[in-house]
């Protein structure tokens, strides 16, 4: 997919968890330059507060609607401003202030659904702080699918060098087993296949397929998944797609010479893939939530509450977040393994 600009790409962030470090991470995003125009939904007081804190130069610009898109220049934040119920201190989760978190990416999700952002960049939140408030909440991923009305998405975490999409995310182990349906399957490798060939420019994508089981079921001896749901999903795929390998053991998935020729390398549930890519890039990662109908990408970290005002925290996994952004907006190949 390229996709033509009649001006810079815009981008929507939103500020996060307020007591977290996101603020401080804005305003760290702000001491360079940017050839892109990205725009804060957050609280300008927030952001103002941190910046002081850090003894660090900003100038907030209150963003207006009908403005044409213009890069962020040195120091400056652009802000669609929401308001706070109560003050916030940092490190201190604040059940009052939950509602803030969703009414963020509510506005983003506008702005995207809309066309006034090409695409948004999401910082990290507090799934229990959320939950605590009686907002039903289990992750940035199944709440943007809800909101947007779509079906199926795919979460996808990336270093340079590793793509994990997943075909399961926030669920309990004793749950995994059956909700990986062949429907299901085939939904996520085929959001995976398109994505990588639309939004990352790969012509032929080489996907690694784990199994569910250890040694991938063992001919059905550790379990029937690969065998019953898993086999039958990819060699009908393959017909489309030839460069699906699987089901592979996992435990012997992710080995250098694996690694120098896929494209992504899809596990089964969060935390079969997820420590091996954390390994890999932990600082500097992005999750990518694959098939909703515009750009998102997050930081891979979460709220970090007990460095939260201290002045310590770093930008990284913010910076190349928005970088993938404009890289999939424009179908810019991101560092794929094997070049």
């Amino acid at each position: 997919m390229s996709v033509q600009f009649k001006q810079i790409p815009r981008l929507a962030i939103t500020l996060g968890e307020p007591a977290g470090i996101g603020a401080e991470q804005i305003v760290q995003l702000a001491q360079t330059p940017w050839d892109i125009e990205w725009v804060v939904i957050g609280n300008a007081a927030l952001i103002q507060q941190r910046a002081t804190d850090l003894n660090l130069p900003i100038q907030i610009q209150y963003y207006q609607t009908d403005a044409l898109p213009s890069a962020n220049l040195l120091g400056q934040v652009k802000v669609i401003d929401i308001d706070l119920p109560q003050p916030v201190i940092a490190g201190q989760l604040n059940v009052a202030n939950a509602g803030f978190v969703i009414q963020l990416l509510d506005r983003a999700i506008a702005g995207c659904m809309s066309g006034e952002f090409d695409g948004m960049v999401t910082g990290a939140v507090h799934k229990g702080i959320i939950n605590e408030a009686g907002l039903k909440f289990t992750g940035h991923t199944e709440y943007l699918a809800e909101k947007s009305r779509t079906d199926q998405v795919v979460m996808m975490l990336a270093t340079p060098g590793l793509r994990v999409p997943l075909a399961t995310t926030h669920l309990p182990l004793r749950a995994i087993p059956d909700a990986i349906t062949p429907e299901l399957l085939e939904k996520v490798i085929t959001i995976t296949y398109d994505s990588l060939q639309q939004q990352f420019g790969i012509a032929n994508p080489v996907i690694y397929i784990a199994g569910l089981n250890p040694h991938a079921g063992e001919d059905g001896h550790l379990g029937r998944e690969e065998i019953d749901v898993m086999i039958p999903v990819i060699q009908k795929l393959k017909q489309r797609m030839p460069n699906l390998i699987g089901p592979l053991p996992a435990d012997t998935m992710f080995t250098q010479d694996k690694l120098k020729k896929g494209d992504a390398f899809l596990a089964m549930y969060h935390d079969q893939g997820l420590p091996v890519l954390k390994h890999l890039g932990f600082g500097q990662a992005v999750n990518v939530t694959l098939g909703l109908p515009f750009i998102r990408t997050s930081v891979d970290h979460g709220t970090a509450l007990d460095i939260a005002g201290k002045g310590i925290c770093t930008d990284t996994s913010f910076r190349y977040a928005i970088q993938v952004a404009c890289d999939m907006l424009t179908g810019k190949t991101q560092e794929t393994p094997h070049v």
